[in-house]
């Protein structure tokens, strides 16, 4: 396989054109240089692709979950043949470190439909017996046609996550992926030719979100919507579906914090918080944006946090030793600034980095930030409120074991949080009272994909993962018998 200048639609089965004939620029971020076009794909694309996958559905909901699981499975297996073809280009699209491509977001997109193609046999309904009276049981059958929509963070791993539950559970699949990454979607297009998927049953259209993707969202004969991104788009595509009453997942934003005790494993979590706070150079939904440390240890956590952020420098995100790599985009890397500069206004203290990077060499003109520290902002603040997305977090001090609740919760978001402590009560407790949909007790991002995945409040609605995918991309039926 290899890489076009021009990359296509995948519609029918077949690598196609847009029909308007118009295309958009993808930009390498870690250098600043065009690096091939995409299709601006609108509703004349989307309504191909869907009489495509209308077509394709009947066949495809048929087969049996034995037959999904082969081809699912071969998809998995070319992934993992094409590894490092898709780790480049992973790179060479989002600026994210190599390393992190090669060790986690290929082989998680594989892992991705490994999972799904083995749980779609596993996969049960309910019976409910009525005594002598009679007998329920639910059947769970496809959706149909169905819309999966992902960001530009994690490419193709969270593409997969989308497409691997939707096609293990017998639906047809229109997906979009972001714009601004395309390349490792054009990629999965080449390996699902290969791997024998039916022509028709997934349709890749590349394209922007008021365009591709809302001729998606308002497409009669689209049932249900899967999409990750960020709370505004959320709120525009909630907006649209829900008066056609389509199923919705919307996966968004989040501004998590880490809650730090003095009796943690402090080399453990020392370690971990960084990573939490700074991997992916913050673009990952799940980072830690605020962070909160007992009073106690506040000084000592400060001074080693400073002095180890300080040495995580952004460079060439090929280079194998590089743990910090571009960020996605100028105009993301714009946002960043922006961010840094209201938290300076706001009255915050930038302990560490606060400015763009311009390394040597062939990324001089790339999209760098240095992982930022900000002190002296309080739970209100426009800084401690939004979503940055980047690699910057704030510290705040806590005294109790309540106030370090009170400022966790300070948040309209509600995705994730991650609790510091030796005391299993204490983060008992905690656990049950922080406000979001995903807890980690002396963890960051330990993940197993037969769990429930997703947030609270403004983090989103619906959960991903195990059996929740696989029942948000059936439809319950049930059937009652009397004897």
């Amino acid at each position: 396989m290899t890489v076009p200048q021009q990359l296509s639609n995948y519609i029918d089965g077949r690598l196609q054109a847009p029909l308007s004939g118009n295309y958009l620029e993808h930009v390498n971020p870690a250098t600043g240089e065009v690096a091939g076009h995409l299709p601006d794909s609108g509703h004349r694309d989307i309504q191909e692709a869907v009489n495509a996958a209308k077509a394709a559905f009947p066949a495809w909901s048929n087969t049996s979950p034995e037959e999904r699981f082969t081809v699912l499975n071969r998809i998995a297996d070319l992934i993992t043949q094409y590894q490092e073809l898709l780790a480049q280009a992973e790179t060479n699209d989002n600026g994210k470190p190599i390393t992190l491509s090669r060790t986690i977001d290929i082989p998680r997109a594989a892992a991705n439909f490994r999972f799904f193609a083995t749980a779609i046999m596993h996969f049960a309904s309910e019976a409910h017996g009525m005594e002598d009276r009679g007998i329920n049981y639910t059947l769970r059958q496809p959706v149909g046609v169905v819309g999966c929509i992902s960001p530009w963070n994690l490419p193709l791993y969270l593409f997969t996550w989308k497409i691997a539950p939707a096609l293990a559970a017998g639906n047809c699949v229109i997906a979009k992926p972001s714009e601004v990454t395309p390349v490792t979607s054009y990629l999965l297009s080449l390996i699902c030719q290969e791997a024998g998927l039916p022509p028709g049953v997934l349709n890749i259209v590349h394209g922007t979100g008021p365009t591709a993707g809302e001729a998606i969202v308002t497409h009669p004969d689209v049932k249900a919507i899967s999409f990750t991104g960020s709370t505004r788009a959320g709120e525009r595509i909630a907006s649209l579906a829900a008066p056609k009453f389509k199923k919705l997942s919307l996966e968004l934003g989040g501004k998590n914090p880490a809650l730090i005790f003095a009796d943690c494993d402090w080399d453990k979590m020392m370690k971990e918080t960084l990573r939490s706070a700074f991997a992916n150079q913050g673009e990952i939904c799940l980072c830690t944006s605020r962070i909160l440390i007992e009073a106690s240890i506040y000084d000592r956590f400060r001074n080693e946090f400073i002095e180890k952020a300080s040495q995580m420098i952004p460079g060439d995100p090929l280079d194998d030793e590089r743990r910090q790599g571009a960020v996605v985009s100028k105009a993301h890397q714009d946002k960043i600034l922006r961010c840094i500069d209201t938290a300076k206004q706001e009255g915050g203290r930038i302990a560490c980095g606060g400015k763009s990077v311009q390394p040597v060499g062939r990324c001089a003109n790339g999209y760098f930030v240095q992982p930022t520290i900000i002190e002296g902002l309080g739970p209100d603040s426009q800084t401690n409120q939004e979503e940055i997305f980047g690699p910057v977090v704030t510290l705040q001090a806590f005294h109790s074991e309540e106030e370090a609740l009170q400022l966790a919760n300070a948040s309209t978001y509600g995705l994730a949080a991650t609790i510091w402590t030796q005391d299993l009560s204490r983060a008992g407790r905690l656990a049950a009272k922080v406000e979001a949909g995903i807890i980690w007790v002396n963890c960051w991002l330990l993940r197993d994909l037969r769990t429930p995945f997703g947030g609270v409040k403004n983090s989103g609605v619906g959960r991903e993962g195990g059996w929740e995918a696989l029942r948000f991309f059936t439809e319950p039926r049930n059937v009652c018998i009397s004897f």
